[in-house]
């Protein structure tokens, strides 16, 4: 008799998280044989010494004795309440306690919003490049991830006329990633309405992923889409993970908005799935109400002269004097996305790039491609290593590239 072999669902087809792929594997093989790696393919931010706020630390060390129990599906009253407050400073109107759920991060929360909505064929917008959690979770939700273009000459916006052609009768909703990873972008009030009109024309409803909504740089302001109007269904993600650099606590929270009147029954799926997974971490829980409620160090880091500011520009400065590389200076998040000129760099594999850089100079990065960008000639770069380590990281893409561009000369 023959064995029986176990493979994985075909439902993973079209499933990728190249941000913990197989470059990384290769990173950690490597690792294990004692070779060191510059890693600036995560926002990880603990391990390059950012650390969350002590007032968060204290605060779930004092109530951990008491977080053993389940709490509420939805969460604790407290940090719940601490989220609506939150939607009221930033604007959004009629947020109830019982429209907050609280989760294992946004991560969850994604995945669970997808689950409780799509149907086989539905069909989502997302952006290119997009986070690819959410390309991930509609497909495994049996929706059809459908991307438009976001206009590199154009400060990584969305190309709206692209996004216009690919609504389809079963269209059922839009992701707005803003701030954007893994560009960088950050998008502004006149810009979101647009996306409102889009929205409301087309019935959709708008999952609006805002988890670096404070990581700004250059004075500039986060707007909610969800506070731009009443009449369209907005689900907002946020959490402690980047703003907070509590990654590792997975403390995330969504919030239904908007016209609800016509999403009972999808709201109550969102019930039945959080009270299916019985409730999020307590100790995460902990944190969030004094986060919200205490200093926001997160604008340190961001002002002028501060940490991650310091950072962004030296990444910025270093790869814009890398011949036939260009870049778009991120006024937001962790990251940005360097664009590689093809007619200097013919990249046809852009994984098998990301391989040969992680060999032969020890810097791990992620390809374009693993953000469903549809062209090899794009890497996402993380800019949290401190200054040292981030001019040495760059000043060896920048001699890998010298060499591929001398290959191409001598080839020719």
């Amino acid at each position: 008799m023959a064995t029986r072999e176990f493979r994985k669902s075909d439902k993973l087809a079209d499933v990728c998280y190249d941000i913990r792929g197989p470059v990384l594997d290769k990173a950690r093989q490597m690792e294990e044989d004692g070779q060191r790696i510059i890693k600036l393919n995560i926002g990880n931010l603990a391990v390059f010494g950012f650390d969350p706020p002590d007032e968060i630390v204290q605060d779930m060390i004092r109530n951990l004795a008491g977080a053993a129990g389940y709490t509420d599906s939805k969460g604790l009253f407290a940090p719940r309440k601490s989220v609506q407050h939150y939607t009221q400073e930033k604007g959004i109107s009629g947020v109830e306690i019982d429209d907050v759920f609280i989760g294992n991060g946004a991560s969850e929360l994604i995945a669970m919003s997808m689950n409780a909505l799509l149907n086989n064929g539905d069909e989502v917008l997302l952006p290119a490049p997009d986070y690819p959690l959410y390309t991930a979770a509609v497909s495994l939700s049996g929706g059809r991830p459908v991307h438009y273009m976001c206009d590199e000459q154009s400060d990584w916006l969305p190309d709206l006329d692209d996004m216009r052609r690919k609504i389809t009768p079963n269209t059922k909703a839009l992701v707005v990633i803003n701030p954007n990873n893994p560009t960088g972008a950050l998008y502004p009030r006149e810009f979101l309405l647009e996306l409102v009109e889009i929205a409301r024309r087309h019935q959709l409803i708008v999952f609006a992923d805002e988890i670096y909504d404070k990581t700004l740089y250059d004075g500039n302001v986060h707007t909610s889409i969800a506070s731009l109007a009443d009449d369209v269904l907005f689900i907002t993600f946020n959490g402690l993970s980047k703003n907070y650099r509590s990654c590792g606590y997975r403390a995330g929270w969504m919030v239904v908005s908007g016209d609800k009147r016509h999403a009972r029954d999808y709201i109550e799926g969102l019930g039945m799935l959080a009270s299916m997974r019985l409730c999020a971490n307590t100790p995460g829980q902990l944190a969030i109400q004094t986060a919200l409620g205490g200093y926001q160090s997160i604008k340190d880091l961001v002002a002028p002269g501060g940490r991650l500011t310091r950072q962004r520009d030296l990444a910025y400065e270093l790869l814009s004097q890398i011949p036939g590389v260009s870049v778009v200076k991120p006024k937001a998040a962790l990251y940005m996305f360097p664009r590689l000129d093809p007619k200097v760099y013919p990249i046809v594999d852009d994984q098998q790039f990301a391989f040969d850089l992680l060999a032969q100079e020890r810097v791990l990065i992620v390809q374009g491609t693993g953000f469903n960008w549809p062209r090899p000639d794009h890497f996402r770069l993380v800019f949290l290593p401190n200054a040292d380590d981030l001019a040495d990281a760059v000043g060896r893409i920048a001699r890998f590239l010298d060499r591929m561009r001398r290959q191409q000369v001598s080839a020719a």
